[in-house]
């Protein structure tokens, strides 16, 4: 599998390497890993559950490609999204958006979290009333646009959460990753493909 690619400041192209802080990269790697591969969330006590499955759709997505608009060679902004499927009991919504042909740790472009658990859908270049964004793997809390130099897969996962995450704006990468993996009880994805 290979990197997902960013351009650097004097316009070259350099590999993506998701960002944790140092001293917190074991942390971060466990973390992305149970939300990657497992999916799952918690019940009562830590007990496993499967996650109900949601529907996430795009108007934005046609023939299952990611349109240069949402990318670094467009306007950069976030495609709109909508959802279904929430299982009773969502407290608050979360949307990750990674690059799935990256390594194992895949590179988080946007984390957004305390969505309300009545949105069903992010607008254009927006974000609901009242939800924050984590940082990303580029160390900032916005989109991060993506920067596809070749063929990329590209996942846009919705998670259904029993509990609001009481965390900032800002918040670390792995923090917010484990707090969602802790807490999901649904889950959605759609996946497109990014070419230059």
């Amino acid at each position: 599998m290979t990197p997902s690619r960013g351009r650097t400041r004097h316009g070259g192209w350099r590999p993506h390497r998701p960002y944790c802080p140092r001293g917190a990269r074991a942390a971060c790697a466990a973390a992305l890993a149970v939300l990657t591969l497992a999916g799952c969330g918690t019940a009562g006590y830590g007990a496993p559950v499967a996650p109900s499955p949601m529907t996430v759709n795009s108007e934005a997505f046609i023939s299952g490609m990611l349109a240069q608009r949402y990318t670094c060679h467009g306007a950069r902004i976030n495609p709109p999204l909508n959802w279904s499927g929430a299982p009773p009991g969502t407290k608050s919504l979360a949307l990750m958006v990674d690059d799935s042909s990256a390594p194992i740790t895949p590179f988080i472009y946007w984390l957004v979290f305390h969505i309300n658990p009545g949105t069903t859908d992010i607008q254009e270049g927006s974000l609901p009333t009242g939800a924050r964004q984590a940082m990303n793997s580029a160390g900032s809390a916005s989109y991060e646009a993506p920067c596809p130099s070749h063929r990329h897969m590209y996942r846009f996962t919705v998670y259904a959460l029993r509990t609001p995450l009481n965390l900032p704006n800002g918040a670390p990468l792995p923090e917010v990753v484990t707090a969602i993996a802790a807490a999901t009880i649904g889950r959605g994805r759609i996946v497109v493909t990014g070419n230059p």
